[in-house]
């Protein structure tokens, strides 16, 4: 079951705002400050809920409300999309939105909802708003994050509109949490400017740029992208990024724009972007603008595996690391299952009702949530044998 990111609650003296969701011993621990910090105590053994207001705890979170003193929240509409070291914001309306969640599978600070491209398959439409205080919230976000974790995504919108606060929030990023390795998906444009680019010296090796870049050619990059100049600034920003020592990964979506060119996509890769640590062969997601452009979009998903079968043991060859993300196992030839991921995130991630009979399914991404039921129906297809 994929939980969501937004519920609804109900709030007992709580005070707007950030907060660390902890279990008690993990809270006395005092890793986090307990004024920013709510006891959760939905499991275990009753507990003196009043003997924590001597602590300087925020609050608690409670399954009903409880008779005391203690700031509480109680009555989630769903139990289970709060757990202890999950990062929660509480909103004056009741609602309350889940930033960190511990143990996801992927956890990013979404940075803005502007962008310049209007990528036909953008899952998340950009909106031409003043979103500047999202900077302020997400570095007062970074001090509760779990220092364990492994990688942080940065994401968006285009995460380098924001100029100057992108590498403040970067270089915080590094401060609250040193051993966290930072992914920034951008369309890498900004970059093409040299001066721009140098003021990201500071987090080379310690951050990767994901890169879009959606063909060989200008004209169908820049159809894609409805930006004309982008894949020239794009290239001109990969190798200034690539100049100054930076980690590169790029990136493409698989269907019916890019498909076509897709060995000749790969070629390129090699030949003039040896530098790239990664290439990422991404399935559509299917919701935002690329539902209303599906018609130009639309591919076979039985033709898929052979059509990049070719583009993935050529990058391979050449010893660059080839990762397939979100297309199921039983879309891919078992040639190709050593290259998917599973990589859809946990809380949009569904699987068809026949999965269920899959031996292969606890490896395999499934499907987006957003895709219709009959399409997960009709391409969900049990495999008998695991994953090599």
């Amino acid at each position: 079951m994929s939980l969501p990111l937004h519920l609804r609650i109900q709030n007992t003296g709580v005070t707007p705002g950030l907060y660390k969701v902890l279990g008690i011993a993990e809270a006395l621990q005092q890793q986090f400050p307990l004024s920013r910090v709510l006891i959760d105590i939905r499991h275990g053994p009753e507990v003196d809920v009043d003997a924590f207001m001597s602590f300087g705890i925020a609050g608690i979170v409670s399954r009903v409300r409880t008779e005391c003193e203690v700031p509480q929240l109680y009555a989630l509409s769903i139990e289970e999309a709060i757990g202890a070291g999950d990062v929660i914001r509480v909103q004056p309306s009741g609602q309350v939105n889940v930033l960190y969640r511990r143990g996801a599978n992927a956890n990013s600070l979404f940075v803005t909802e502007r962008c310049n491209s209007l990528c036909l398959m953008c899952s998340q439409p950009p909106r031409q708003v003043d979103d500047s205080w999202r900077v302020g919230e997400l570095i007062d976000l970074l001090p509760l994050i779990d220092q364990t974790l492994d990688v942080l995504g940065v994401t968006g919108g285009e995460p380098t509109l924001l100029g100057p606060d992108l590498q403040k929030l970067l270089g915080e990023s590094r401060r609250y949490l040193p051993a966290t390795h930072i992914h920034v998906l951008t369309n890498c444009r900004s970059f093409s400017d040299p001066a721009f680019a140098d003021q990201f010296d500071g987090l080379r090796g310690h951050a990767t740029w994901a890169v879009p870049l959606y063909a060989d050619v200008a004209r169908i990059h820049d159809e894609v992208v409805q930006a004309p100049g982008a894949f020239v600034e794009t290239m001109n920003g990969l190798h200034n990024l690539a100049e100054r020592g930076h980690l590169v990964e790029i990136r493409t979506v698989l269907h019916a724009r890019t498909l076509p060119r897709i060995l000749n996509w790969a070629h390129f890769l090699y030949r003039n972007l040896p530098f790239a640590r990664h290439a990422a062969l991404m399935g559509l997601e299917p919701m935002g603008l690329a539902r209303g452009n599906a018609s130009l979009l639309e591919t076979n998903p039985s033709l898929l595996s052979a059509k990049i079968a070719p583009a993935v043991s050529l990058l391979n060859q050449a010893g660059m690391n080839v990762s397939i993300y979100n297309v199921p196992l039983c879309s891919l030839e078992p040639a190709l299952w050593p290259f998917a991921r599973k990589s859809i995130s946990d809380w949009k991630n569904e699987y068809a009702s026949a999965c269920a009979a899959c031996a292969v399914k606890g490896d395999c991404c499934g499907f987006f949530k957003s895709a219709s039921a009959s399409f997960r129906d009709t391409v969900a297809r049990p495999l008998r044998v695991r994953a090599a």
